[in-house]
């Protein structure tokens, strides 16, 4: 079982970088109907979750970016599962690859 410490202060800023990596490394993201879906996601999280996007480098299969937090608010962790989940709901069925669903991937609905 892994021992990592998750950073947990509130209003900081964080870097992010190997938090947000397609599944396979897969080169989608640069894709416009992906790119269109991941603006929307973010831009529906804020308005309930706000966080500040300082810098935002986007590469095919994997994403670097740095936010700042509100003051009181520390969790970042929720605001990418919002926005994962968002992308993978407007995008997940285009990108689905059916031989890579497997016994643990089927039980627990994710996607590939």
């Amino acid at each position: 079982m892994s021992h990592c410490r998750r950073a947990n202060t509130a209003g900081a800023t964080y870097f992010f970088t190997v938090t947000v990596v397609t599944y396979r490394r897969r080169s989608f993201l640069c894709d416009e109907g992906v790119r269109d879906a991941l603006k929307q996601a973010i831009n529906k999280v804020r308005e309930k979750h706000p966080f500040t996007i300082d810098a935002w480098v986007l590469l095919p299969d994997h994403i670097h970016t740095i936010w700042t937090l509100p003051p009181n608010d520390a969790n970042f962790a929720l605001r990418w599962q919002l926005i994962k989940r968002y992308v993978t709901q407007r995008c997940g069925a285009r990108l689905h690859n059916p031989q890579w669903m497997n016994t643990s991937k089927t039980k627990h609905q994710e996607s590939t």
